[in-house]
């Protein structure tokens, strides 16, 4: 790896893996690899890495794998975003900075997806832009 390269990690919870098929009224109908595939595109001299799961307990494991080396997490926690003080207090103990990203605009949603429980523990939170929340997130970090 080139040592002035960035590495950012895309961190996706919950359900992410099933963008392109789940509610695209909502998501849209690009799945997440198209997208990753067009932001590795976009931006040749970041390291990039993707990483999906939808346990709890994985996406804690993997914040603590990186959450020390890597530049910067751009993190979609999925339905976690509302339920888990695991996931905060996870990204309140590493030092990488953390950029709270959402697909849809979860103000025009359900009351219950209002009330983020990791937006704390992050240097931001980017939502509303579909899968272009994810390219507006790396360029904040690259901008850190």
């Amino acid at each position: 790896m080139d040592s002035k390269k960035k590495h950012l990690l895309v961190l996706n919870g919950p359900n992410l893996n099933l963008l392109g098929k789940r509610e695209p009224g909502i998501y849209g109908n690009d799945s997440m690899e198209t997208c990753f595939s067009a932001l590795q595109a976009r931006f040749p001299n970041v390291e990039l890495e993707y990483y999906q799961s939808n346990v709890e307990g994985e996406l804690i494991n993997k914040l603590h794998e990186v959450g020390f080396t890597c530049d910067g997490i751009i993190f979609n926690a999925g339905a976690y975003t509302h339920t888990s003080v695991a996931l905060h207090d996870a990204i309140k103990a590493i030092s990488t900075p953390v950029v709270e990203v959402h697909i849809s605009n979860v103000y025009q949603r359900e009351m219950y997806r209002h009330t983020s429980l990791i937006t704390g523990a992050c240097v931001g939170v980017i939502g509303g832009f579909g899968m272009d929340s994810y390219r507006l997130a790396i360029e904040a970090l690259l901008q850190l």
